[in-house]
């Protein structure tokens, strides 16, 4: 009886029933509740079946997927449909020349272009009141300059000055717009309200009316090759309304 629990026996014992432990709690037991394990059988259809369809998500095809630069361009040409609705209205053949323009030069805007064309109205004729020669030359094509040019020539031999305000637009029409080889043309009716004087060297009144308002009304026509990398209009044609 001594010898069996002497202590080398003793150790044996401890050691054993601390691995069985360790097994135990590693392993776990069964109880009779366990959910049996199931193997994976690919050939098995029930087990596909049983599968929960909700668990599955789809993928977009790669055909479906709109792409951020597609977006960018069906936006863009959205807007431009509008504005070729907007400033042709009804008139076919006005929009079909202002989409040609567009089909030729994938910058032009026709909002952007009113809205440069009304700027460089009141720039005109503001600074050929002045004399402003350099301000005309990067807008007026090279043969409207020079009539421009000749009346102010004539204006400063007269010793005459101009007493100018532009007092604004009253109206601003597309008249119409087209493609002219490499060229797109657009005209433009503007109905304008200014206050114009004129003056010798004595400052006599000689023109105009210093205190009246008076109404006129210009049909101008721009230009510019589409081909080229110069992005500006230049003013090709000048006519007075009656």
């Amino acid at each position: 009886m001594g010898n069996f629990l002497d202590l080398p026996t003793l150790f044996f014992l401890v050691v054993a029933v601390v691995v069985l432990l360790r097994l135990r709690s590693v392993l776990g037991t069964k109880d009779g509740f366990e959910r049996p394990q199931q193997k994976p059988d690919e050939n098995n259809e029930e087990n596909v079946a049983e599968s929960p369809a909700d668990n599955v998500v789809s993928l977009p095809h790669r055909d479906s997927v709109v792409e951020p630069a597609k977006l960018d361009v069906d936006k863009q040409q959205l807007k431009l449909e509008a504005e070729v609705e907007r400033y042709a209205k009804d008139d076919e053949i006005l929009a079909a020349g202002l989409n040609s323009i567009i089909a030729a030069d994938n910058s032009f805007s026709p909002k952007s272009f009113m809205d440069g064309a009304i700027s460089a109205y009141e720039m005109v004729v503001v600074s050929f009141a002045k004399g402003d020669r350099k301000t005309l030359k990067m807008i007026l094509d090279k043969s409207v300059y020079e009539g421009f040019e000749g009346a102010i020539s004539e204006r400063e031999g007269r010793q005459e000055t101009v007493d100018f305000t532009f007092v604004g637009l009253s109206d601003v029409k597309l008249k119409s717009a087209e493609m002219d080889g490499k060229d797109a043309v657009v005209v433009l009716e503007y109905g304008a309200e200014v206050v114009s004087a004129t003056k010798n060297n004595e400052g006599t009144l000689v023109d105009g009316d210093e205190e009246a308002i008076v109404k006129i009304a210009d049909e101008w026509t721009f230009a510019r090759n589409t081909k080229s990398r110069d992005p500006n209009w230049k003013l090709v044609s000048t006519n007075q309304l009656d």
